[in-house]
């Protein structure tokens, strides 16, 4: 089944690349299809979840018995959520590129083998596999960014690829790590998780700062987040799409799945230390975002911020004193609620972008005022959109940043310190919808055609799947507590 779910993707990829004779309008509907059949296969091997921790749909053969390496896969409540996310946003995707017309055929072949990347990552449960399927996203993004995006796109698509494999070239040696560490030597993730890695508490330091700095880069939190904002502001609207709801993801999901079960003594021992970097991501990103200019670049750096929020709270699962599981098990279900969250507003955000470089070829605040007038849809569409950013309750980023900041406060206080973060994203999002969509209109005499029925119907479904967990978080809650609990227990130390 899960084999099904990763591969399906990059066989019709294959198909659509070598059939010249497909016109762009077929290839375009064949990646809308396979999109939808990839969702009901997600859902499916998603829910029913189970109250009992472990792995659902297992598989696994034999690949390099040698080297303690095999081709395995599983899902439980961290990487069944992001599943989700990732057929979601691609599904999002293809509704949206519909009626591209620059290279369709390619681009539909292009975002398919990148979707088999992204699912790969998540389902994977051997560090090698993870690790090929992640250096593989980051080949995909380099050219979705290089031959689809716009101003200076070569310049953004080889710095993003420079940094962010100089940032997987670490992760391999943290890899590497794991691996010497453990005994018998495996990179199976479940026997080192279960088993843990044996070495000295240096030893093992050093191998959690590889993997930190590789995953911080993916993330990316604060000082290796520099690749993002050009990466963002030169991809096409789908590409950043991709980028910032799913490939983001990764690294988070990597603390969680990867560096805070391996390494528990080593995580609960430098946990302050990513305490401090999540908040001074969640600052550093809300206060460059509000002196930005440029759309695209604003919701950037808000991603920075947002995602500052996820390490905050797997920090703070990592503090050991007078607290309790509960708390630990709290930071840790709202990190991941939160990976979900963002993916579906930011992913909206994010579109709607694109649709004021559609119609105007500009991302710059400054040209445009008034737009409540002309579209009165695309202006509902990004109000809704930035507030549920700013996590207003009744959608998906105050269930997580509630969780988070409950927990995480209840595990250091020192995590309020990041509380302004939230005011501070409040008022750059109420200063661009004021600046965007009220004021004169006169500069827009030629005219700001409103989104078509398909644009509103894709950026409105990542916005009611952001209000149905909003209203409904039950159901998203009771996947990710199984693995939630697991890692609390494992992570958190003696109360």
């Amino acid at each position: 089944m899960l084999s099904l779910i990763v591969f399906l993707p990059v066989v019709v990829a294959a198909v659509l690349a070598l059939t010249r004779s497909m016109s762009g309008r077929a290839a375009a509907w064949v990646w809308l299809m396979t999109s939808i059949v990839e969702l009901v296969l997600g859902v499916l091997a998603s829910i029913p979840g189970s109250t009992v921790s472990g792995l659902r749909w297992e598989e696994r053969i034999e690949w390099m018995p040698s080297v303690g390496t095999s081709y395995h896969l599983g899902v439980d409540g961290f990487s069944a959520p992001l599943l989700l996310l990732t057929d979601v946003v691609f599904l999002a995707c293809a509704l949206w590129a519909m009626r591209d017309t620059d290279r369709p055929r390619p681009q539909a072949a292009l975002f398919l083998s990148l979707q088999t990347t992204c699912l790969g990552v998540f389902a994977a449960q051997d560090l090698l596999v993870f690790f090929v399927f992640f250096d593989l996203s980051i080949v995909g993004m380099y050219f979705v960014i290089a031959g689809w995006g716009h101003g200076d796109h070569q310049r953004s698509a080889l710095r993003f690829f420079l940094y962010t494999f100089l940032g997987s070239l670490a992760l391999l040696l943290g890899f590497i790590g794991l691996y010497l560490g453990s005994a018998p030597h495996t990179f199976d993730m479940v026997e080192l998780t279960r088993n843990g890695v044996t070495g000295t508490p240096l030893a093992a330091g050093a191998v959690l700062a590889a993997l930190v700095v590789g995953f911080a880069v993916k993330t990316p939190t604060v000082p290796f987040h520099s690749w993002l904002p050009p990466a963002h502001t030169d991809a096409p609207a789908i590409g950043s799409v991709v980028l910032a709801s799913v490939l983001l993801k990764m690294g988070t999901y990597g603390f969680l799945r990867i560096a805070m079960p391996m390494l528990p003594d080593a995580w609960r021992s430098w946990s302050w230390v990513i305490v401090i970097v999540g908040i001074v991501s969640v600052l550093y990103g809300a206060l460059v975002a509000l002196a930005q200019t440029n759309v695209k670049r604003l919701i950037a750096y808000t991603s920075v911020n947002h995602m500052g929020y996820v390490v905050l709270a797997v920090g703070a699962a990592g503090m050991t004193g007078a607290t309790s599981a509960q708390a630990h098990q709290l930071a840790i279900t709202g990190a991941t609620v939160q990976m979900v969250s963002h993916g579906l507003i930011t992913g909206a955000l994010f579109l709607l972008a694109g649709v004021l470089h559609d119609r105007r070829g500009s991302y710059e605040i400054s040209d445009y005022s008034g737009l409540a007038k002309p579209a009165p849809r695309f202006s509902g569409l990004f109000a809704i959109a930035a507030f549920a950013s700013l996590g207003i309750p009744g959608f998906s980023g105050f269930i997580a940043e509630f969780q988070i900041f409950a927990g995480s406060i209840g595990a250091t206080a020192i995590a309020a310190i990041a509380l302004p973060g939230i005011l501070i994203t409040a008022a750059l999002f109420l200063r661009t919808v004021q600046k965007l969509l009220t004021g004169p209109t006169e500069h827009l005499a030629d005219g700001f055609t409103d989104v078509t029925a398909r644009e509103t119907v894709t950026v409105g479904a990542l916005l009611l799947l952001s209000l149905a967990i909003g209203v409904v978080p039950g159901p998203l809650l009771q996947l990710i507590a199984p693995a939630a609990r697991q890692l609390a227990a494992l992570v958190g130390g003696p109360a």
